[in-house]
C-alpha cells in the first residue's frame, strides 16, 4: 500500500488578521492616540507660531522659563522642565502599561509572534543610529546625538493618518502600535543607561522602597487614587533626585500593574487605569510637552543650518532614511529567515509605506535631543529643528506612499468592518460559525422573498397596462402600430 503524500505545512503569516479581542483593543487604543496626535500636531504648530512671531516670542520665552514648585524639596523647576520631566512621566506610565500588556496578553506573549516586531524595532533603532553616526562623523561632527533619531512617535504618526484621510488595515495599525511599544522600551533603556551621569544612592534607594510599597499595595488589592497618586509623586521626586531620568519612575509603576482579569473582574486593573490615564497622557501631557519644547526659531538661515551641520543632518537622515530602511529591512529579513509569508491581503509596498510613517520621531526624540546636547557644542534648538524637519519629511514621504495605496486600504477596511447580520461582530470573524451562516441564509431568504414580491407586482402592473391599450396590443386605433 502506497503511503499518502506528506501534507505541506501552512507557512506562518506575517501581518495576518488580528483576533477579535486584539482588534477591538487596538481600535480603542489608537482612537485615543489619534485624537491625542491631532492635539499634539496643533500644539507643535502653536509652539512654532508662538516662538517665531516677533510680538509673541518674548512671552514664549518668559512662560517656558518661568519657575514654580517647592524649592525646599529641590523642585523649583521651569515650566519647560516640568513638561519634560513631570508630564512625560505620565506618558511613560502609559507606555509601561502597554508594554506589560503586550508581554502578558498581546503580540509579545508568543515568542514566535514577538520575533517580527522586536527585530523590526531593533533594526529600526540601530540603522538610524548608524546613519546618524556615519553622517555626523564624516562631516567632523559629534557622535553624542546617535540616539536622537531612534524613536517613533505613534501619536504623531496617527495624526498624520487622520489629517491625510488614510486608514491603514488593522494588521498594519497593530504592527505599528506594537513596534512603537518596543521602540519606547528601548528608548527608555537608552535614557536610563546612557543619560545617567551621576547617582544619588540614597534617593535611588528611597525610590526603590516607594516602588516596593506601590507593588505591595497592588498585590493586596488596595484601591483608590488618593493612595496611589501621592505615592507616585513621592516615587517620581525621589527618582528625579537620584540622577536617573524621572520618566523611568512612570515606566516602572506601569509595569507593576496586573494585566489579567481575575474571577469576578470585568476588566484587569491595568486596563481600567489605562482607560482613565491614556486620555490625560494623549490629550494633555504630551501636547503640553510639545508646546514648550517644539518652539524653535524657524528661518531660512536656521533651516539651512539643519541641512549643513553634520549633527542635525544626521538626525534628519536618521529619521527619514534610517527608520524606513531599518524597519522595512528588519521585517523583510525576519520573514525571509523564518520562512514566513506576508499576508495575502498586503504587499511589501505596504510595509515600506508603514516604515516611512514610523520615521516620524517627535516626543521622545525631542526629549533625547535635550539630554544628549544639553550644554554641548550643538545648540539644543538646532537639534529640535532637525527633529521637526526630519519628522515633516518622513510624514510627506509616507503621505505619498500611503495615498497611492489608499483605494486598496479602503476596500480592506470596509471588508473588516462589514456586519451584514447586524450582531455587532464583523463578518470576517464569523466564517467558521454555523449560526452566522444560518442567520445570513435567513436574511437572504427574506431578501429573495421581497424581490419575488416586487417582481410579481411589476409583472401584474405590466399586464394591467397592456390590457388598457385600445384596439389591442400592437395597434394604434384601427391601424397597425
Amino acid at each position: 500500500m502506497t503511503a499518502p503524500p506528506p501534507t505541506r505545512q501552512t507557512a506562518r503569516q506575517v501581518l495576518g488578521r488580528l483576533s477579535l479581542p486584539e482588534r477591538n483593543f487596538v481600535a480603542d487604543a489608537l482612537r485615543t492616540e489619534t485624537v491625542g496626535g491631532v492635539l499634539l500636531l496643533l500644539a507643535a504648530v502653536a509652539a512654532l507660531a508662538w516662538a517665531n512671531i516677533p510680538a509673541l516670542h518674548t512671552g514664549y520665552e518668559a512662560v517656558s522659563h518661568f519657575r514654580l514648585g517647592p524649592g525646599a524639596l529641590g523642585l523649583h523647576l521651569s515650566v519647560a522642565h516640568w513638561a519634560a520631566d513631570g508630564l512625560l512621566a505620565v506618558f511613560f506610565f502609559v507606555a509601561g502599561i502597554e508594554l506589560k500588556r503586550e508581554l502578558v496578553a498581546g503580540e509579545l506573549r508568543d515568542p514566535r509572534a514577538a520575533v517580527l516586531p522586536v527585530a523590526a524595532a531593533l533594526s529600526g533603532m540601530a540603522v538610524p543610529a548608524l546613519v546618524y553616526t556615519l553622517t555626523s562623523l564624516s562631516g567632523g561632527g559629534s557622535a553624542q546625538g546617535w540616539a536622537v533619531p531612534t524613536a517613533t512617535d505613534i501619536a504623531f504618526a496617527l495624526a498624520v493618518l487622520a489629517v491625510i484621510g488614510t486608514s491603514l488595515p488593522s494588521a498594519l495599525r497593530a504592527f505599528l502600535l506594537t513596534l512603537a511599544v518596543v521602540d519606547d522600551l528601548f528608548a527608555i533603556l537608552i535614557i536610563a543607561v546612557f543619560f545617567t551621569d551621576r547617582l544619588n544612592l540614597a534617593a535611588l534607594g528611597g525610590a526603590a522602597a516607594g516602588l516596593a510599597v506601590f507593588w505591595l499595595l497592588l498585590r493586596r488589592g488596595v484601591r483608590g487614587w488618593y493612595v496611589y497618586v501621592p505615592l507616585a509623586a513621592v516615587v517620581w521626586a525621589l527618582t528625579y533626585h537620584s540622577g536617573v531620568h524621572a520618566t523611568i519612575a512612570g515606566v516602572a509603576m506601569g509595569l507593576m500593574l496586573r494585566c489579567t482579569a481575575r474571577e469576578g473582574e470585568e476588566h484587569a486593573p491595568a486596563e481600567r487605569i489605562e482607560h482613565r490615564v491614556r486620555p490625560l497622557s494623549a490629550g494633555l501631557a504630551v501636547p503640553l510637552f510639545a508646546l514648550f519644547n517644539a518652539g524653535v526659531p524657524v528661518s531660512g538661515a536656521a533651516l539651512g543650518e539643519v541641512f549643513t551641520r553634520p549633527e542635525t543632518l544626521g538626525v534628519v537622515l536618521g529619521l527619514v532614511v534610517g527608520k524606513t530602511a531599518g524597519i522595512f529591512g528588519g521585517t523583510w529579513l525576519t520573514a525571509r529567515f523564518t520562512r514566513a509569508q506576508l499576508s495575502e491581503e498586503l504587499e511589501w509596498a505596504d510595509v515600506f509605506a508603514m516604515a516611512s510613517l514610523a520615521g516620524i520621531g517627535f516626543t521622545v526624540s525631542l526629549l533625547i535631543g535635550e539630554l544628549a546636547f544639553d550644554g554641548g557644542a550643538v545648540a539644543t534648538g538646532e537639534v529640535k529643528a532637525a527633529v521637526l524637519a526630519g519628522s515633516l519629511i518622513a510624514a510627506a514621504c509616507a503621505t505619498v506612499l500611503l495615498k497611492a495605496r489608499n483605494a486598496r486600504y479602503r476596500r480592506l477596511c470596509e471588508e473588516e468592518e462589514r456586519d451584514e447580520d447586524l450582531d455587532g461582530i464583523p463578518d470576517v470573524y464569523e466564517q467558521d460559525d454555523p449560526a452566522y451562516h444560518l442567520r445570513m441564509a435567513a436574511i437572504h431568504e427574506r431578501k429573495a422573498a421581497e424581490h419575488r414580491r416586487l417582481a410579481a407586482e411589476r409583472a401584474a402592473g405590466t399586464r394591467h397596462g397592456l390590457a388598457e391599450v385600445p384596439g389591442g396590443a400592437g395597434e394604434e386605433g384601427d391601424r397597425p402600430a
